[in-house]
């Protein structure tokens, strides 16, 4: 008897769990087909972890790719990822895109009124969540370097290492990490670029071409995938040329008003 209330149980379970992987499949799509829209509205509606990460992640990459900072963009994006952590705080999605839309308002409003509104240690810890959660997410690995880098540019290597814990050291070891997990990923490789150009594209000269170079031999797999490989494709060019324009595109890529 115990055996058929078991294979009962299976029987129900299966099939709602590939029907989850289905939904799941069908958000991404929308995501990866560059519909940000429409993904959004999806995400959103489903009312799942999943699909408020989905739906923050949609709303997070049509902002950063427009010309110019869309403020309510990233703000709703921040609350559709704050949705995804309440509804399960363990999914490491919710926690990266939380942690990605605060950095993103602190570069549109300043550094002072991010702190004021305690966003570098909000972020720290959406960022170790995600990290603990899954060690082997190449996006929370770069993410965290990348906030470990943000924090060093802002506060200077001493504020930053005693009020924070951010190091440059622990920013590359964890940049080395999320290449090892995702060599291959044009995003990841480009984002690393990204960050170390915005700290100091002379000092991290050869990383930051490297990084670009890796990109650019990747495959993307997405259309804001694709957009990001045009534009690591404009920062190799501008990395031997003009200074003042790699600055420029580093600050526009960046979010920067």
């Amino acid at each position: 008897m115990r055996f058929a209330l078991l294979a009962c149980l299976l029987l129900l379970t299966v099939p709602a769990g590939a029907a989850m992987a289905q939904d799941r499949a069908a958000l991404f799509e929308s995501y990866a087909a560059g519909r940000y829209d429409e993904a959004a509205r999806a995400g959103a509606a489903a009312r799942t972890a999943y699909g408020y990460a989905l739906a923050a992640r949609a709303v997070l990459a049509d902002a950063v790719l427009r010309e110019t900072p869309c403020l309510e963009c990233i703000q709703r994006a921040e609350r559709l990822a704050r949705q995804a952590v309440a509804a399960d705080p363990r999914l490491a999605d919710g926690q990266i895109w939380f942690a990605v839309s605060l950095g993103y308002q602190a570069r549109i409003k300043g550094v002072l009124w991010a702190r004021w509104q305690g966003f570098p240690d909000q972020a720290k810890a959406a960022l170790q969540t995600a990290v603990a959660a899954e060690p082997d997410n190449p996006y929370a690995v770069s993410a965290f370097g990348g906030w470990q880098v943000e924090v060093v540019k802002a506060g200077g290597p001493f504020l930053a290492r005693q009020l924070f814990g951010a190091t440059l050291d622990e920013a590359m070891a964890l940049f080395d990490r999320a290449v090892r997990l995702a060599p291959g990923n044009v995003a990841v490789r480009y984002q690393i670029a990204l960050s170390l150009a915005g700290l100091d594209p002379v000092t991290h000269r050869a990383r930051v071409i490297a990084e670009l170079d890796a990109a650019l031999r990747a495959v993307p797999n997405t259309a804001y995938e694709r957009r990001l490989f045009s534009r690591a494709g404009e920062l190799s060019t501008a990395m031997t040329g003009d200074r003042v324009r790699l600055d420029a595109l580093v600050r526009k890529f960046q979010g920067y008003p």
